[in-house]
Formats: C-alpha cells, sequence, structure tokens
C-alpha cells in the first residue's frame, strides 16, 4: 500500500467511526468500533473493517444496518476528505478480534495444563517409590 492509501483509509476510518458514534440513529448499528480501513490503489473503493460486540446474530444484523447506511456514511466521508473521488464503502465484519480470544483461551487452557503436569509427574513418581518401600 502507497502512503496515499495509507493517509486515505486512516482519514476515511476516523470520519466513519465518528459519524457511526455520532450521526447513525439506526438501533441496528450499536456496540461498533472501526478497526481498520483498506482503500484500493486508485481511491474507488474501501473495505472498512468493524468488530460488533454481541453474538452472530447481532454481528450479522449490525452489518446489515451498516450497509444500509453505506450512502449516508460516504456523504460524510465525501465532505470529511478532499479526493477526487468518494471511495464507495464496504463493510466487513473483521474476525481479528474473535480469533485473539479464541487463541487468548487456548494458551490460557494450555498453561493450565503445563501447570498441572509438574503435579502429574511428582504423583507418578512417588507412587513406584511408595511400592518399594512397602514390602
Amino acid at each position: 500500500m502507497s502512503r496515499r492509501t495509507l493517509k486515505a483509509g486512516e482519514a476515511i476510518r476516523q470520519v466513519v467511526g465518528m459519524a457511526i458514534l455520532t450521526d447513525i440513529q439506526d438501533p441496528r448499528v450499536s456496540d461498533v468500533t472501526v478497526v481498520r480501513v483498506e482503500v484500493a490503489g486508485d481511491m474507488r473503493t474501501a473495505k472498512v473493517h468493524v468488530s460488533v460486540m454481541g453474538d452472530e446474530k447481532k454481528q450479522k444484523l449490525c452489518l446489515k444496518g451498516l450497509q444500509s447506511a453505506a450512502g449516508f456514511l460516504q456523504a460524510k466521508v465525501a465532505k470529511g476528505i478532499d479526493t477526487r473521488y468518494t471511495p464507495h464503502l464496504e463493510f466487513v465484519l473483521d474476525q481479528g478480534v474473535k480469533n485473539q480470544l479464541k487463541i487468548s483461551r487456548l494458551l490460557d487452557k494450555e498453561f493450565r495444563d503445563a501447570e498441572q503436569l509438574p503435579e502429574l509427574f511428582e504423583e507418578e513418581e512417588q507412587s513406584p517409590d511408595a511400592e518399594e518401600d512397602s514390602p
């Protein structure tokens, strides 16, 4: 990505994020965070990656609300940034946070299992010794 597209992506992220917080009245659009924006090289399209708190049903509902407000948000972007073309906004659900939580749970489980391993080895070591001492 060029510096120009990165700069435009950051500006679009700020404008869309603020518009979602302050201007959109749709009840479907709540608990949304704009994570990042990927702008095409020709500046005609932009993928807006959003994170939505809630279950899968709420996420899909929120995504539909954002897609229905895409025209309104594009108008906000047109006023907020000065470019030849206003990018067409496409909203995509960002799975990064969900994947991070999944990895975190797996690592916690592995660490708990690893902490129990020394205890298991100690029990195994003590068991044969106890059998040898008893006869």
